[in-house]
């Protein structure tokens, strides 16, 4: 089972660039508003990333509230890569937490 960080711990590896964050919520949610920098991964494009992503670099997974999250980190860690978490609190925690760091469409 992959590891959960907290939002905090996140916020950590967001400053420090040191991790690439995958957002698992719908397209629509991601087109919304996403954490800086996150890419989208959903069924659509899931042989392509899995294609097209570095095994190696870390990975922070994050969902709404950080239980779909879980899975989808198992699954990434069964296909091979190296770090995975899963962002506890999902997105709408780091919303309401972390204002500032919110790309959205508005």
């Amino acid at each position: 089972m992959a590891e959960r960080i907290s939002p905090e711990q996140g916020l950590e590896r967001l400053r420090a660039d040191d991790a690439l964050f995958v957002d698992v919520r719908d397209p629509g949610s991601h087109e919304q508003a996403r954490i800086p920098g996150a890419v989208p991964l959903n069924q659509a494009n899931l042989e392509q990333f899995l294609a097209d992503t570095d095994r190696q670099r870390p990975l922070v997974v994050y969902c709404y509230h950080g239980h779909s999250s879980q899975g989808a980190s198992d699954y990434l860690a069964e296909q091979g890569f190296d770090a995975v978490v899963s962002l506890d609190g999902g997105f709408e925690y780091w919303r309401q937490a972390y204002p500032d760091q919110v790309d959205d469409d508005h």
